[in-house]
């Protein structure tokens, strides 16, 4: 088994993530999102989906971006 790096469970159906070199442990994908991913830098909002990218920042969404960066994206084409 396994022990999972965000919350310390020992679970035999834990798995591995590798990303940037590193390699983590889980035992659920809550646990990995918790851990792993991007966090919104105007509203702190865990990013979740594609998200927006602007001026080598993370964002949630278009309003976000703009009203960090003033990066005119949109959500939709």
């Amino acid at each position: 088994m396994a022990v999972c790096e965000t919350c310390g469970n020992d679970y035999e159906l834990a798995f591995e993530i590798t990303a940037q070199g590193a390699t983590h442990t889980f035992d659920s994908f809550e646990c990995a999102i918790h851990k792993m991913a991007p966090r919104c830098e105007h509203c702190g909002v865990t990013i979740v989906g594609h998200g927006h990218q602007a001026d080598g920042r993370f964002f949630c969404c278009a309003h976000c971006a703009s009203a960090s960066v003033g990066a005119s994206t949109v959500d939709h084409a």
